[in-house]
């Protein structure tokens, strides 16, 4: 486990799916890997850092949420450990795609 993921209560994910958005931006399925699932309300507007597993990285910032999945709340986050998110990459070294770890920044 890295230094930066340990700062930041052990929370962690893993993209279980990756798509363009229809928009803007993508859309990143994620799966909580390690700690306790945050708040749905925390994440809209935070930035993440993803690492693929060749060892790039790419900063996103959470835009919103994808709807296809149903209504993401609180419950349905900690019971299932997963949550669609629409994100803007930060930086140009995505784009972000499967088995990425997702960690806080």
């Amino acid at each position: 486990m890295s230094a930066e993921t340990s700062t930041r209560g052990g929370i962690s994910y893993r993209v279980l799916d990756a798509m363009d958005s229809p928009h803007s931006g993508r859309i990143l399925r994620l799966r909580l890997q390690s700690g306790e699932a945050p708040s749905v309300k925390s994440l809209k507007g935070s930035e993440m850092c993803a690492t693929s597993p060749a060892g790039v990285e790419c900063r996103f910032r959470v835009l919103g949420f994808a709807l296809f999945g149903g209504k993401p709340s609180n419950d349905r986050f900690a019971r299932t450990g997963r949550v669609d998110l629409q994100v803007e990459e930060l930086d140009e070294t995505g784009p972000i795609d499967l088995q990425w770890e997702v960690v806080p920044v």
